[in-house]
């Protein structure tokens, strides 16, 4: 099937950044929020995200719709792709109305980053078209989508899903499994989890640690993963010999992992830690030295792919 027409519902981050993916992939995009700035906002994005995607700000306007409400920006979308609150009866109220103003061929698509489809659309008369499609910050860079069908979601609408985040350039992996907050984000917070604990810990600071991360960790796994990569840790042995004589002392070390404290106090701490380390720079600068470090990965990780093919 050919995706034509998109619906954004809700313009923050994650929607602006999914309405310049889509326009940029030649998509007519309705863009529904409640937000009194919203055309101001739009405009602002496409200006930023555009180059991001090869495109200029002048090409992708012309693709981009204002509606007045969910009804109007849905009437004609072959997808529709909801960024709301994380909020179960958010959610369900506002997937009814995608169900009934929605084309019955629309695929009905949530960002949620925590909450599983099954949650809000368990009682929803048609629930065959409604999954998640969680992407990482901002989608029109990263390349995953997380596709997670709920209990009643049909195997036709996970592969349209997959054919359409393929069509704008995403990587979609399909989670057999729903579990809250998926596979991306445990991760991030199990890992999180740690990094709070060694900063509470006074180990290192919040820059130190991010350091840490960016040159070791960071980049090993933007390039094999954890899996591959202890499979090559393990040298010719692989995997097996890593788990076989180091698995033991492995268990060890996840016995001692930390639990980050709950008291205010220490929270305050750590925030205000964080803020010290970063705080001298503006959001928007810290976002386009990311964006423009994490475009250079993946223009280098492209080009090797390219090679090996």
């Amino acid at each position: 099937m050919t995706f034509r027409t998109a619906a954004v519902i809700g313009a923050g981050t994650i929607g602006l950044s999914w309405t310049a993916l889509f326009a940029a992939h030649d998509m007519e995009v309705q863009v529904s929020d409640p937000r009194p700035d919203l055309a101001d906002a739009v405009a602002d994005a496409l200006e930023t995200f555009a180059p991001h995607l090869g495109r200029t700000a002048a090409e992708l306007t012309p693709r981009v719709h204002l509606a007045a409400d969910v009804a109007e920006a849905v009437r004609n979308a072959d997808v529709v792709q909801e960024n709301g609150p994380e909020n179960v009866e958010f959610k369900k109220d506002l997937f009814a109305t995608l169900v009934r103003e929605a084309p019955s061929h629309a695929l009905l698509l949530s960002s949620s980053s925590a909450i599983p489809s099954t949650a809000f659309a368990a009682e929803l008369d048609d629930a065959s078209r409604v999954l998640i499609g969680h992407p990482f910050n901002p989608p029109h860079l990263i390349p995953l989508v997380e596709v997670v069908p709920g209990e009643r979601t049909s195997a036709e609408s996970v592969e349209r899903a997959v054919e359409f985040y393929r069509s704008v350039g995403r990587t979609p992996v399909v989670e057999r499994k729903e579990i809250p907050g998926f596979v991306g984000n445990r991760l991030q917070n199990a890992l999180s989890r740690e990094a709070i604990y060694l900063v509470e810990q006074g180990v290192v600071s919040p820059s130190e640690l991010d350091t840490v991360m960016t040159n070791s960790l960071g980049i090993r796994w933007s390039t094999v993963g954890p899996f591959l990569g202890s499979h090559l840790g393990g040298g010719p042995g692989g995997y097996r010999h890593m788990a076989e004589h180091i698995g033991k002392s492995m268990k060890k070390m996840w016995a001692g992992l930390g639990q980050p404290s709950q008291d205010p106090e220490q929270q305050e701490r750590l925030i205000e830690a964080v803020e010290s380390a970063y705080g001298s720079s503006t959001y928007s600068e810290l976002a386009e030295t990311r964006d423009r470090k994490q475009l250079a990965v993946l223009s280098a990780l492209d080009g090797a792919a390219r090679e090996e093919n």
